[in-house]
């Protein structure tokens, strides 16, 4: 990767990956795009331009201007969001994929675009699932994963444009805000326990989902496009996570850092359907074996390095 654009820069992902990248390869190298602007570093500390993915004629005027070799296409709607609009969701997440696509087609750049755990289905095994298995979701977000995995997999079989992806669990961030996704409450527990000391959760006790710390989730993205394609069995996508629990199992670990903290339930049936329907967790050798994938946190270091940041962050407000 030498010149890079980043769709959806300022979402969840996006806003601490534009960062990194330009750490990596230089703030001028790295084009983040967005639908919005705002004042955050993504926005700030290099080149960005505002970019409606919908629009294929402006994703190719900015692949083309900013001489992009690398298109990371990370705009979309997440699983609770989509749920709720799935037209819409439709419209963004496959209709911005196939733009994405194209312009990486015609301008010869590698891609990459983030899977998920939401591209499994209630049918698929629940425990330990395999990296090829059945995939049958029953949400919308499923099935935009689902159909955008083989989308990039036709794009690489049928035109050669280097197509790789990572079926991420859900992801653990201080930097960027929830943004409409299931697994969202795995970071609202760490905002409230450093502000209130108290959560209740949307998701019932007892349900496993994997997990991975932001860090983490970055480092996967730039070892996998950097990795020889030769080795690459796989490309769209790769099982990867860190962990797997349920509510109860984060809020002991919370405890551990801020005595009498309590969790409570009160659960939001929509997002606990779509939860159910996914792993309770998921089988990542063979993004191991093919391209070396590791990760550095666990539940106990993630939860030290989240409450520690959030300390900070939230300092103002926290009790």
């Amino acid at each position: 990767m030498k010149r890079i654009l980043i769709t959806g820069a300022l979402g969840q992902i996006g806003s601490e990956l534009t960062v990194k990248l330009r750490h990596l390869y230089g703030s001028e190298n790295v084009l983040a795009t967005d639908i919005r602007s705002n004042d955050s570093e993504a926005a700030q500390s290099g080149p960005f331009e505002i970019l409606d993915v919908t629009d294929a004629g402006a994703m190719c005027e900015q692949a083309q201007k900013h001489k992009a070799d690398t298109i990371i296409h990370m705009a979309a709607l997440l699983s609770a969001t989509a749920e709720s609009n799935p037209v819409m969701a439709w419209n963004l997440n496959m209709g911005g994929l196939m733009n994405a696509l194209e312009a990486a087609r015609e301008f010869n750049c590698q891609f990459f675009t983030p899977s998920s755990i939401g591209a499994f289905g209630p049918t698929t095994p629940k425990d330990n699932t395999p990296q090829d298995t059945l995939q049958r979701p029953t949400t919308m977000y499923g099935v935009n994963k689902v159909a955008g995995e083989l989308l990039a997999d036709y794009y690489f079989h049928r035109f050669g444009v280097d197509t790789r992806g990572l079926r991420f669990p859900g992801l653990i961030s201080y930097v960027a805000p929830p943004g409409g996704g299931t697994t969202d409450y795995a970071v609202k527990i760490f905002y409230e326990a450093v502000k209130n000391g108290s959560y209740t959760s949307y998701i019932g006790k007892g349900t496993f989902m994997d997990m991975m710390y932001m860090p983490d989730a970055l480092e996967a993205i730039v070892q996998l496009m950097e990795a020889d394609p030769t080795r690459l069995k796989h490309r769209n996508s790769f099982n990867v996570t860190a962990m797997s629990f349920e509510p109860g199992q984060i809020a002991a670990e919370i405890r551990k850092h801020v005595p009498g903290f309590t969790i409570d339930y009160e659960i939001d049936p929509v997002r606990q359907r779509i939860a159910d329907s996914w792993p309770n967790s998921i089988d990542s050798s063979e993004a191991t074996k093919q391209w070396g994938f590791n990760t550095k946190y666990d539940l106990q270091k993630m939860t030290a390095d989240m409450l520690e940041k959030l300390k900070l962050k939230l300092g103002q407000t926290a009790k």
